[in-house]
């Protein structure tokens, strides 16, 4: 049987990229985000290539927590059954701390984080239901260190993977339920203009690969691309504050 993986944020970047390589390796996927005509496009684009998968999409705004559920158990009902749900929506947002406005902090967390936790837990629910099922966390390194000016965004990254650990934790004794939180560095998409001021970044096609060869094993933690990441993960939160902000 076919196997079927949901993604949030499909309409680009990460989301985008992990759709065709889930494609590629023969999934259905159901494409789901705000920006209906570029997931139509994508959908378009991923049929043309896999005529012979189901390639489907839904208008979804993960900051609407009361719609996800209802998206997602719509989505099983046309695919069937959902084998992954990858909670990939976010937003990045720059801030220096103390200008008084918290708009953007505000957006950040309820994207990254809460709309996340709403994604998870209605995946949890299905994949309850079901007897099986794999969630996966688009997190971040910054996870592990905050990026000075990204304070809200490292934040709701650390919050994001402590609660994917969590679950992880709540679910260890569901042996065909797994939770897999994925850390990439800096991948170039086309949410980040200034992406190339930063070191090690690899293109959102090459992550999507060792994304994807990660979650099909059913690993429960990693970081992308793994070098240099994987080492300085343990290095980073111990060095000093002068140090992290000439690399930032």
């Amino acid at each position: 049987m076919t196997k079927s993986v949901v993604i949030t944020g499909a309409s680009s970047g990460i989301g985008a990229a992990l759709a065709h390589e889930f494609a590629n390796r023969g999934y259905n996927i159901a494409l789901c985000a705000r920006r209906t005509e570029k997931l139509e496009s994508l959908k378009n684009t991923l049929t043309e290539r896999h005529s012979q998968l189901q390639i489907i999409t839904s208008a979804l705004d993960v900051n609407e927590l009361d719609t996800v559920p209802t998206v997602l158990n719509e989505l099983k009902q046309t695919l069937g059954n959902i084998d992954i749900v990858i909670a990939n929506a976010g937003i990045t947002g720059v801030r220096r701390t103390g200008n008084g406005d918290l708009t953007k902090d505000k957006q950040i967390l309820q994207t990254n984080l809460f709309g996340a936790i709403a994604t998870i837990d209605a995946a949890v629910a299905i994949f309850r239901q079901q007897g099986f099922g794999q969630i996966v966390g688009i997190s971040s390194f910054s996870a592990f260190r905050g990026i000075p000016g990204s304070a809200a965004y490292s934040a709701s990254k650390a919050a994001l993977t402590n609660y994917l650990q969590a679950v992880g934790t709540e679910l260890y004794k569901k042996k065909d339920i797994n939770v897999t939180a994925i850390h990439p560095g800096f991948i170039r998409t086309e949410i980040d203009e200034n992406i190339e001021k930063f070191p090690f970044v690899i293109d959102a096609d090459v992550a999507a690969k060792t994304m994807a060869n990660a979650i099909e094993k059913g690993k429960s933690d990693i970081v992308v691309p793994s070098w240099p990441w994987a080492l300085l993960r343990n290095v980073m939160p111990k060095l000093p504050e002068s140090v992290i902000a000439k690399i930032f």
